[in-house]
């Protein structure tokens, strides 16, 4: 069968031969179980009526298997054979270039060098998924390649519900992840509820298709970088930036070390993640010793070298033996997955890998026990390096929740509403009065005709808008304009993609409309082919999270996912091309509700329609919360919106002396 007619068959109708276990993959570790009997027996039915009842007796004791083994059933025997990646858009079967460019964007969040858990159908943060099952998988793609543009695919948390009529301006895939009722959020229920197959932990944007590798995150990494520099007053050449994680999106900080221009040290304890950002070279070199790994950093620092270090090991080790050698340490954070702590999202100091795969799964409490300690142990260290001037921001992975909640001495001495914490988020105290406050904040584009070249003619486009935009913007967000100039003009020597032909770059409502009106017209003319353009959720308006991206929040509403749920219901009858919202994301499942958005720009008028209707309101739908916080600078960006869009009329607060209390 050609990939086409693969594509077309969905679910086979044959079963086809069970899959060997490719021990060259790097999986997901075993979930621990967490089912009883009778709800074990309920998970294994769930599984089973997605195939005829012909094959139920030869899958049960499969499907019983991967439950038994992995705590999840994968349906590994129905995983595709063609290569997992992202084809030129023309390459996709189907009635509808809009559900074409959505295969596209799943594919590629499966694809081996994106995933982090390919087989597992898991994209990055340990749990983030496309899919539960390959089943789904199937089912989707055959939808998409049925769809025309009079239908709207409804999903499920990873269930493709169906095919229902509608109309070409409504969206035409409506994605929901982990919606649970609020009681039912703790993280046991998602053990629960994912293993019995009816939810999933679609992260950000693992499950509404909009991953492009880690380069999402690298922009944002940068500009925060730069400006913890900034914050402290030095240059980052010969500085020291001390952080851990490897994975889908903190594999980002090597290469945004490198772009800044700093010495940058990376902890990471899972040998294949490493090998892989190694291999990508967004690692410079791996060390697996401690003295070695002194020495080299010394000597970095004296010679002033721009190079990103890995440690394959314990970031505690990291942090307790440069305080051990009075190493400084001007910057540091942490990227591991805490957002899942039990689960492998944080590995205990102090036992190998491979132990604490085992212990996750076989003795939870125990592993539990030792995560908590090696929390502790890791904010004592932190600790000893602040009290010696070293600038440490929460990184908005749930770092400093998980160890409050371990007893770690993080909590301010004088606690305020939104500073809890002795260290600030990095919401707080760059990316949200630097960029959010002000519009600014992650679009991304991904050229679906596969072609570097034009990619390569996007980067000029989305350049010369901005050095034409740049010449009159206000003082207030010359220095926005100035970073995100400087990252375009290196993005193609950087060499950030991974995947897709994509790119990212933090840009305003202005900013991101005309850059997409330039494409679009691009397109029209012939110049390139389509382009899909999306975002992170991690942005202006898409996430409530009241301890990452609304954390810059003083008002008492960062608690509240109102924001969240009108930006998705906005830009779904805005013009979207698909819109997501999700349970969960970087800090974890019950912490935050987020929201996001794809639109394939074809070069078509009613594209260019859309894409000024739905991009303007996704902005501006956060600056207009964050102005009613009385955040200052949201409060000037959205009477500069007002001015000018006469039909934009925002209710503005009157500040309170503080005198009168």
């Amino acid at each position: 069968m050609t990939f086409q007619e693969q594509i077309q068959q969905g679910i086979p109708s044959q079963l086809p031969q069970p899959k060997p276990y490719e021990t060259n993959i790097n999986h997901a570790p075993k979930r621990k179980e967490i089912l009883g009997e009778e709800e074990k027996k309920l998970a294994l039915k769930n599984a089973l009526r997605y195939f005829e009842p012909q094959f139920h007796a030869e899958l049960l004791p499969e499907f019983r298997e991967e439950l038994e083994n992995y705590g999840r059933i994968y349906m590994y025997r129905f995983r595709p054979d063609y290569e997992m990646k992202a084809r030129p858009i023309s390459e996709y079967p189907g009635k509808s270039e809009q559900a074409k460019a959505i295969m596209l964007m799943i594919q590629n969040n499966l694809d081996y060098a994106v995933a982090q858990h390919p087989h597992e159908l898991i994209t990055y943060g340990g749990n983030g998924a496309v899919f539960s099952n390959w089943a789904q998988y199937l089912l989707t793609m055959k939808y998409l390649s049925e769809m025309t543009d009079e239908q709207t695919l409804v999903m499920y948390s990873g269930h493709p519900m169906g095919l229902f009529p509608s109309h070409k301006d409504a969206p035409r895939v409506v994605v929901t992840n982990g919606m649970m009722i609020p009681n039912y959020s703790k993280p046991d229920d998602w053990e629960k509820f994912n293993a019995l197959g009816v939810t999933q932990y679609g992260q950000m944007t693992a499950g509404s298709y909009m991953y492009i590798g880690p380069q999402g995150i690298v922009h944002g990494t940068t500009i925060t970088v730069l400006n913890a520099f900034r914050k402290i007053n030095k240059e980052p050449k010969g500085g020291l930036f001390v952080t851990s994680g490897l994975g889908g999106m903190s594999g980002a900080q090597p290469k945004a070390g490198n772009i800044a221009g700093c010495v940058t040290v990376c902890a990471e304890v899972n040998p294949k993640i490493t090998k892989i950002r190694h291999e990508q070279k967004w690692v410079n070199e791996i060390h697996e010793n401690l003295d070695e790994l002194v020495q080299r950093v010394r000597k970095a620092q004296a010679e002033k070298e721009t190079v990103s270090l890995a440690y394959l090991g314990n970031i505690v080790e990291v942090w307790e033996k440069f305080h051990q050698e009075n190493l400084r340490i001007d910057i540091g954070s942490d990227q591991t997955s805490l957002h899942n702590p039990w689960a492998g999202g944080y590995y205990p100091v102090g036992q190998s890998f491979e132990e604490s795969n085992r212990m996750m799964a076989e003795d939870p409490e125990l592993f539990k026990e030792k995560v908590q300690e090696s929390l502790r142990r890791h904010a004592e260290a932190i600790n000893k390096h602040t009290a010696k001037g070293t600038y440490f921001f929460d990184y908005g992975n749930a770092f400093l929740l998980e160890a409050s909640r371990a007893g770690a001495d993080v909590m301010a001495e004088n606690p305020t509403l939104g500073r809890e914490f002795k260290f600030p988020s990095y919401v707080q105290d760059i990316m949200g009065p630097m960029c959010f406050d002000y519009g600014f904040g992650p679009f991304r584009w991904v050229c679906t005709s596969g072609k570097p070249e034009d990619l390569q003619k996007t980067d000029e486009i989305a350049c010369q808008i901005l050095e034409e935009i740049q010449q009159n913007s206000p003082e207030e967000i010359q220095q926005q304009m100035k970073d995100n100039i400087q990252w375009i003009k290196g993005a193609q020597e950087n060499k950030m993609v991974v995947g897709s032909q994509a790119r990212i770059l933090y840009a305003d409502a202005e900013g991101r409309m005309k850059i997409a009106e330039a494409f679009n017209k691009a397109i029209k003319n012939g110049e390139i082919g389509p382009v899909v353009l999306g975002r992170d959720h991690h942005d202006v308006s898409g996430t409530d999270s009241p301890y990452r991206e609304t954390s810059n929040i003083y008002d008492g509403s960062r608690f509240t996912a109102d924001m969240a749920i009108h930006n998705v219901i906005g830009d779904s009858f805005r013009g979207a091309t698909w819109v997501s919202i999700h349970n969960g994301g970087g800090v974890g499942w019950g912490e935050v509700i987020n929201g996001g958005f794809g639109m394939l720009l074809d070069g078509s008028d009613d594209a260019d329609r859309r894409l000024k209707s739905m991009l303007f309101w996704d902005v501006n739908n956060g600056i207009s919360r964050r102005s009613w916080a009385r955040n200052e600078g949201a409060v000037f960006a959205i009477k500069r919106a007002m001015e000018a869009e006469p039909k934009l009329k925002v209710t503005l607060p009157n500040f309170v002396d503080d005198n009168l209390f």
